[in-house]
């Protein structure tokens, strides 16, 4: 099956749908950002910490599987150079449309973050990864790829799940508010899930899912060289496991 184009539909469907993932900022938010008053999400509910962040006014920031207009759009207004590269059209759509409306320069490529080659190496100042590699089967190839795009003391932001979460089953878990331990780590809905299952999530376009282990998704940044240097949890209060853990992480990581 190929993963990257099934993904691509899924998401354009969820733009359709008005995901919250998918809703542009406003304009007050821009022209708030352009007075140096702003704040992007990595995970659902919590802002980045501003320490974090290098000098943004001329950096160059590549915002990574980042369309929907939410954090790209910021970041322009906030005085960087700003690329976007996302798998969904109409998620980019959503980053044009912000463009237009409040006169910021955007470069928007339509891409698959697990490929990178387009980029030179030190390319960048800044990668921002939202909650994203979930819709990936293997991540240490855009850790690699992230190291070598990013400029020495290059800074490296991505957000992701708590690989807790996929261990319980899914439809209990939203359908019924109940907590049944059924798969194992890691996680993937094309070999976790029973083939009748399966086929209920392509039926419904849902975005394939895969939940990556805390080495893979920690362990791995440090395997491609980077230095972590901050962590932080998200809580999704719209889930029952929110009453027992966060379920999001976020890392901030720099290339020595």
């Amino acid at each position: 099956m190929d993963i990257r184009s099934y993904n691509r539909r899924a998401w354009d469907q969820r733009v359709a749908e008005g995901d919250e993932w998918t809703i542009p900022v406003s304009s007050e938010i821009i022209q708030a950002a352009k007075r140096d008053e702003w704040e992007i999400y990595l995970t659902r509910s919590r802002p980045v910490p501003r320490q974090w962040f290098p000098k943004i006014n001329n950096a160059d920031v590549l915002c990574l599987a980042s369309g929907g207009g939410q954090q790209a759009p910021v970041l322009a207004a906030a005085g960087a150079n700003v690329t976007l590269l996302d798998n969904s059209p109409a998620q980019l759509n959503q980053d044009r449309m912000v463009a237009r409306r409040d006169q910021l320069n955007l470069t928007i490529i339509e891409g698959d973050m697990s490929d990178l080659s387009q980029f030179p190496d030190r390319s960048f100042d800044l990668v921002v990864n939202p909650v994203s590699n979930l819709f990936i089967p293997q991540v240490q190839m855009l850790w690699e790829a992230c190291f070598s795009i990013l400029r020495p003391a290059g800074v490296l932001m991505s957000g992701f799940m708590n690989p807790a979460f996929y261990i319980f089953d899914r439809e209990l878990m939203d359908d019924q508010g109940t907590l049944k331990v059924r798969h194992a780590l890691p996680y993937s809905d094309l070999a976790s899930l029973s083939a009748a299952k399966r086929e209920d999530y392509l039926q419904a376009g849902w975005p394939l899912e895969f939940g990556h282990t805390l080495e893979a998704q920690i362990g791995g940044q440090l395997q491609a060289g980077f230095m972590l240097t901050g962590l932080y949890e998200d809580r999704d209060t719209r889930c029952i496991l929110d009453d027992y853990m966060p379920v999001y992480i976020a890392t901030c990581a720099i290339k020595p």
